[in-house]
C-alpha cells in the first residue's frame, strides 16, 4: 500500500512537471534571457529566424507602435512615387485635435513629408500620423483601411487598426508581439533610410504659423539610443490598456535584429528588457552570407528564338546559425534540368542552388531565368538555316 501510494505521487508530479512543461511558451532557447514583460519576441530581421518568444500571439493594445505601420506606407508611397520628401503637407483641424504625444502642429500650418516622418519617427506625434495619413488617403478612415490591407498582405493574423497612430484605448484596435516584428521586419528591410530618422536624438524644426515662426525640439522617445550602442530604432508606445510597449532595432556587423515588448509595467523594464533581447541575440548568432558571384552555364531552350537562356540565383542566400557551426564546411550544389521548353517567360525557375553543412541541408535559393524566350515559328528557323548557310 505504502509503495502504491509512493508511485502515485511520483507519477502526479510528474504529471505537473508535464502540464507546466506543454503550457510554457516562455521562451524558444531555454537559456533565454528572463523577460517579465507579458509577451515579447525576438527576430533576426534578414533571414526571419525567431530566437526568442514568450506569448508572442497573445493580443495586446499596441499603443504608438502602431505608427510602425504608418511608417511602412509613407515609405510605400515615396517608393512608388506617389508623393516626395519636399512635398508640402497642410495641417487640417482634426489632425491638430489628436491628443497624447504630439508635435503640436496648428491648423493650416505647413510641413514637408520629410519633416513629419521625423515628427513620426523621433517624437511619436500624434498630429503628425494623422496631418500624414490625410496627406496620403485624404482622411485617417481610408488610410487606416490601408494599414489593415497592407497588415492582412504580411501575414499579420491577428492585428487590426482603428487609428494610424495608436490612440484607440479599446482592444479593438490590437495586434500581437509577432505581427509587431513582422511589420517591422517589413519596414527596416525594405525601407533601410529609415534608420536616417530613427536614429536621431534630437532635432529642432520650425513651426510657421501666422504668429511668425517658432523652434521646437524633436526629442527621441527611445531611450536605447543613449544607452545601447547597436540601436537603430525603433518605435516605443504607451498608454494605460497597453502599459509599455517597444519595438528596438539594433544591427552589429552582418546581424540585424528585432526586439518586440509588450505590456511592460514601466518604461525603465521596456527598455532594459528590450536590451536584454538583443545582448543575447548578438551573443549566440552568427551569419553566413555567400557573395559568391554564381556563374552559371546558361540552360538549353527547346524550341525558342534563342537557344540558351541565363540564369541568376532569385536572391543572396543567408543563413543564421546558433551553434558556432563552421562556416568554411559550407558546401554549395547545383539542381537544374537539361532544357526548357519555349516560350519561357522571365523570371521562370528553373532550378536551385541547394547549400549543406555538414551533410545537412541549410537552405536553397531559386535559380530564375534572366529574360523570357519565344516560341520559334517557321520563319525563324528558315532565317537561322539561312544564317547558318551565309556563314
Amino acid at each position: 500500500m505504502w509503495f502504491r501510494k509512493k508511485i502515485f505521487c511520483i507519477l502526479m508530479a510528474f504529471t505537473v512537471t508535464l502540464q507546466i512543461a506543454a503550457s510554457d511558451t516562455l521562451v524558444v532557447r531555454a537559456e533565454g534571457p528572463e523577460i517579465t514583460s507579458p509577451s515579447a519576441i525576438l527576430i533576426e530581421a534578414t533571414t526571419g529566424t525567431v530566437l526568442f518568444e514568450k506569448n508572442p500571439d497573445e493580443v495586446r493594445s499596441p499603443a504608438s507602435i502602431t505608427k510602425i505601420m504608418t511608417l511602412l506606407l509613407t515609405f510605400e508611397a515615396l517608393e512608388n512615387g506617389r508623393i516626395k520628401l519636399d512635398d508640402e503637407v497642410v495641417t487640417s483641424e482634426y489632425a491638430m485635435s489628436m491628443g497624447g504625444s504630439q508635435v503640436f502642429l496648428e491648423a493650416g500650418e505647413v510641413q514637408t513629408v520629410d519633416t513629419l516622418i521625423k515628427c513620426i519617427a523621433v517624437a511619436s506625434g500624434n498630429d503628425a500620423s494623422v496631418a500624414m495619413a490625410e496627406f496620403l488617403a485624404g482622411s485617417e478612415a481610408d488610410f487606416v483601411n490601408q494599414m489593415n490591407e497592407k497588415a492582412a498582405q504580411l501575414g499579420m493574423t491577428n492585428t487590426h487598426f482603428v487609428d494610424c497612430c495608436g490612440l484607440s484605448n479599446d482592444m479593438e484596435h490590437h495586434t500581437t508581439a509577432r505581427d509587431v516584428a513582422v511589420m517591422s521586419r517589413e519596414l527596416i528591410t525594405k525601407y533601410p533610410q529609415v534608420y536616417n530618422y530613427t536614429t536621431i536624438w534630437q532635432e529642432d524644426i520650425t513651426h510657421v504659423t501666422g504668429r511668425g515662426s517658432t523652434p521646437f525640439t524633436l526629442s527621441s522617445t527611445n531611450k536605447l539610443l543613449k544607452q545601447y550602442q547597436w540601436t537603430t530604432g525603433l518605435k516605443t508606445g504607451s498608454t494605460n490598456l497597453a502599459k509599455y510597449c517597444f519595438s528596438a532595432t539594433a544591427s552589429k556587423g552582418d546581424i540585424d535584429l528585432i526586439a518586440v515588448i509588450m505590456g511592460a509595467p514601466d518604461h525603465k523594464a521596456r527598455f532594459s528588457e528590450a536590451q536584454s533581447l538583443l545582448e543575447y541575440g548578438f551573443a549566440m548568432t552568427r551569419l553566413y552570407v555567400d557573395e559568391s558571384e554564381n556563374k552559371l552555364s546558361p540552360i538549353a531552350v527547346k524550341g525558342g528564338k534563342q537557344d540558351y537562356v541565363e540564369l541568376v540565383p532569385e536572391k543572396t542566400f543567408r543563413y543564421l546559425d546558433t551553434t558556432g557551426a563552421d562556416f568554411s564546411q559550407v558546401e554549395k550544389s547545383y539542381e537544374y534540368g537539361e532544357e526548357l521548353v519555349a516560350p519561357v517567360d522571365e523570371g521562370t525557375a528553373a532550378g536551385r542552388i541547394v547549400y549543406k553543412l555538414n551533410g545537412n541541408i541549410i537552405g536553397s535559393v531559386p535559380l530564375r531565368t534572366v529574360q523570357g524566350v519565344e516560341k520559334a515559328h517557321y520563319f525563324d528557323y528558315l532565317k537561322r538555316l539561312m544564317l547558318e548557310y551565309m556563314l
